[in-house]
């Protein structure tokens, strides 16, 4: 069986600064996560509470479960990319067909897990009898994969069967059953890597793909089962996060394919085969996750946290290649000896007495240190890539200002469990109030009854939390703002003409909602024909390129509908001189570029929401909330349709 077992150089280190500096080598991922926990512990005293830790672990299970599957691939020296897509799929399919199609529990989470397997078998056939690259056959799987849940579900969540909802619970009221199953699925991962005939395959496929085949192993059935693994984790990992959001998200866990390589090299297995282990893995899932709830905790900003983790990745690479022109050991699962896993386990025994006797003694740091001298307010923002909520971070961070507010701003990136992890941070941290902007209103639901359970009011602004208690919904309505932006757009075609549709990123409440009141605002004039809908997801530049297609299709239209200004104007672009011209164009929201083409008279008209107002309000009504004070259950801010006519005297 190949391993990547390196050797010392003899003479090379000596006494005992060799033996710490052969340790330190040998598990730098180890290392590196009891230095992150002792820093974070030092820096926030919110870190190290039990409610926290735990929130921790909860958040690493994804990415843990998924990195297992990706380490059977990587160990045999391929690639993965389609794991996110795989999980999305599988929990869309579950939710479905117990929902959809009526189909029992059981029997819809043996087709999802089915489906996780299927996907697997094809990437797997496509490598191994298509001769395709690992990152070619898996790139196609992850855009087929994450079409057809698009296309299950219409591009709207599903909610989830109850009975499968429990695994997003807890045991005993404080065991996250997501936590339990990421350790059963990383002690199984153990042991097909250290103790099955498969697992030592993979090792011998990733050290020498052409001496293992020669030595009688079959190669291509190997790597079947191989990515068979891989798509049967990745079918657990969504279940487990559908779990968590109550509901089946077709656009969750994008990136998670990323997250969960990292995880596999930053536990110090490489990407050319033949080494990694269940153990390093998780250790890497939980630096991610112990990274994110830490600079969360800490108030950095959303963007330097791409950042930081970044760089942690690239070190973690970079420490891997020092590691082996060192010399230090790195044995296969299963292959080193007694003395050896004796020598891990004393390791493992060493450090956690390490971490706790310095992580018990830097939080001494914050005994009697209760700086409450300002309120603290955590503001969860759906994305941060968009005008529109950009306006309501800069109208609160001023509101916060005046008020004396320590205002902690975080960007879920349109990503609903990632919006429920910093939910769970903002719990466990010592916050006053809580304001959240959902990426979805049934996913934020759980994460917002923990802040419940907590006594941390929550105030939801632009969209509502469903089946959880929020003090206040700070909020314009996206549906009568359709139906006024359908009655600007066929009022001024004079109640005739054919119009095309540039929808928002399938699955958000605010493209649901947009659409449906556009839909129903058109009923009232016949004589408006829509002859296509597009999703152009909120962005500038897929604007620009669906409306250059759409025009391919149907060059003579009359009017354009955006649901929102960013892609509005990408459809201006693309329609060129025609804009405002022939060709009437209707945004949404009343951005500042979106007010300027409305000036210039390429776009007709934005309804607008006043996001810095929403902004301000929902600081304001926090603030309220956390002193005791009553609050309105819910604060509309007026929608207003903005065109040349009025926008000089309208402030957004």
């Amino acid at each position: 069986m190949a391993t990547d077992t390196l050797k010392s150089k003899p003479g090379a280190q000596g006494g005992a600064t060799g033996g710490l500096r052969r340790l330190l080598l040998d598990n730098g991922a180890l290392t590196a996560l009891i230095v992150l926990v002792v820093g974070m512990s030092a820096l926030s005293g919110d870190f190290l509470t039990a409610d926290n830790l735990l929130n921790v672990g909860v958040q690493a299970a994804v990415t843990a479960i998924l990195a297992f599957g990706v380490t059977f691939v990587i160990v045999s020296a391929g690639i993965d990319l389609s794991v996110g897509s795989v999980a999305a799929l599988s929990a869309t399919v579950l939710a479905w067909s117990a929902t959809e199609a009526g189909i029992p529990v059981a029997l819809a989470v043996l087709l999802a897990v089915a489906t996780g397997i299927v996907c697997g078998l094809v990437n797997g056939f496509l490598v191994s009898y298509g001769k395709l690259p690992p990152f070619i056959a898996t790139l196609a799987m992850l855009s087929v994969a994450r079409g057809l849940s698009l296309v299950i579900s219409q591009g709207s969540p599903i909610a989830f069967p109850d009975s499968v909802s429990h695994l997003g619970d807890t045991l005993g009221g404080w065991l996250p059953v997501p936590v339990l199953v990421m350790v059963v699925m990383g002690l199984l991962t153990a042991f097909v890597l250290g103790r099955t005939y498969i697992g030592r395959s993979m090792y011998a496929i990733g050290g020498n793909e052409e001496a293992a085949r020669l030595s009688g192993l079959r190669v291509k059935k190997q790597k079947l089962a191989i990515y068979a693994f891989s798509g049967l984790f990745a079918a657990a990992a969504g279940i487990v996060l559908a779990s968590r959001l109550a509901s089946a998200q077709p656009q969750a866990a994008q990136g998670y394919e990323l997250d969960a390589i990292a995880a596999v090299v930053i536990g110090g297995a490489s990407l050319a085969g033949g080494t990694g282990k269940a153990s390093g893995t998780l250790i890497g899932a939980l630096i991610l996750a112990v990274l994110r709830n830490g600079l969360n905790l800490l108030s950095v900003s959303a963007f330097w946290q791409q950042v930081v983790i970044g760089v942690v990745i690239a070190l973690a690479v970079l420490f891997d290649t020092v590691r082996r022109k060192a010399g230090a050991t790195t044995p296969a699962a299963g292959a080193s000896g007694g003395g050896n896993k004796g020598k891990q386990a004393l390791t493992y025994v060493i450090a956690a007495v390490v971490a706790v006797a310095v992580v018990g003694a830097t939080s001494l740091l914050h005994n009697g240190s209760s700086g409450a001298d300002k309120p603290k307010i955590g503001l969860s923002l759906s994305t941060l890539n968009n005008p529109f909520f950009v306006q309501i971070r800069e109208g609160a961070e001023e509101e916060a200002k005046k008020l004396g507010v320590d205002l902690t701003v975080t960007d879920a990136q349109n990503d609903a469990s990632q919006q429920a992890n910093q939910l769970q941070n903002f719990t466990s941290g010592s916050l006053s109030a809580v304001v959240v902007n959902p990426v979805d209103s049934d996913a934020a639901g759980p994460s917002v009854r923990g802040a419940n359970q907590a006594g941390i009011p929550v105030i939801a602004v632009d969209r509502g939390v469903n089946k959880a208690d929020t003090s206040a919904l700070v909020a314009s309505d996206n549906v009568e703002g359709g139906a006024l932006g359908a009655k600007a757009l066929a009022e001024k075609l004079g109640g005739k003409g054919t119009i095309v549709i540039l929808q928002g990123q399938a699955g958000t409440s605010a493209s649901r909602e947009r659409g449906a009141g556009f839909a129903e605002g058109l009923k009232a004039y016949p004589g408006i024909k829509v002859v296509a809908k597009q999703p152009a997801d909120f962005d500038r530049t897929k604007g620009l390129d669906v409306m250059t297609n759409l025009l391919q299709a149907h060059p003579d239209i009359d009017g354009v509908f955006a649901e929102n200004d960013e892609m509005a104007l990408g459809a201006i672009k693309a329609l060129g001189s025609k804009a405002g011209t022939s060709v009437q164009v209707v945004g949404f929201d009343g951005t500042p570029d979106g007010l300027k083409a409305v000036r210039a008279g390429t776009l007709y008209a934005s309804v607008a929401q006043q996001p810095s107002e929403l902004g301000r309000i929902a600081v304001r009504n926090a603030l309220r909330a956390a002193e005791d004070e009553k609050v309105e259950k819910m604060v509309k801010v007026p929608v207003k349709v903005v065109t040349k006519e009025n926008v000089a005297g309208f402030e957004g």
